[in-house]
């Protein structure tokens, strides 16, 4: 058996609140974002536990981070991402997520759709409740079939609002 890549966190203020990253040589594989920073930490799991502090291995992912909030919405993109280990559903779920405009909004329904399985609108929900990489896999673009917000693990319903507002006066500006 192989030894598991080394693996390293950061935590970072936003204007959103407080982002936990922990990534390793393959990519970024989570992401916790909470308004406090050490519920933000708390976010990235017992992985985090191993994990050593090393703001440095994420240059790449912060200033995407920084563009995005600062206007570029699609600077998300850049960021590199492991999702190893993801089911087949869980990452065509994800990969469809990605695919959402910025500022736009769909539904479970149409998410599972995307993702090759148009009975599959719960586990859709259930693909977004448990993205390891919320804003990267912009999950905040998810919403209920009438369009009403549903639960954001990225810190809530109310960070959820403030991201695609963001989102809609960036996408104003162009």
């Amino acid at each position: 058996m192989s030894n598991p890549a080394p693996s390293y966190w950061c935590l970072h203020e936003s204007p959103v609140g407080w982002i936990a990253l922990l990534g390793s040589e393959r990519g970024l594989c989570r992401l916790s974002l909470q308004p406090e920073p050490q519920d933000s930490l708390a976010g990235l799991g017992e992985e985090a536990l191993l994990a050593e502090e090393n703001p440095h291995a994420f240059v790449d992912v912060l200033a995407a981070l920084d563009d995005y909030f600062a206007g570029d919405a699609l600077a998300l993109r850049r960021i590199k991402v492991d999702l190893s280990g993801a089911s087949p559903f869980f990452s065509a779920a994800w990969q469809a997520c990605c695919s959402i405009p910025p500022g736009e909004t769909r539904s479970y329904q149409w998410l599972a759709d995307a993702a090759g399985s148009p009975k599959a609108s719960r586990a859709a929900g259930q693909a977004m409740a448990r993205n390891p990489l919320p804003l990267v896999i912009p999950c905040h673009r998810v919403v209920g079939s009438n369009g009403s917000l549903h639960g954001y693990g990225g810190g809530g319903v109310g960070v959820k609002a403030r991201l695609l507002e963001l989102e809609r006066q960036q996408q104003s500006l162009l």
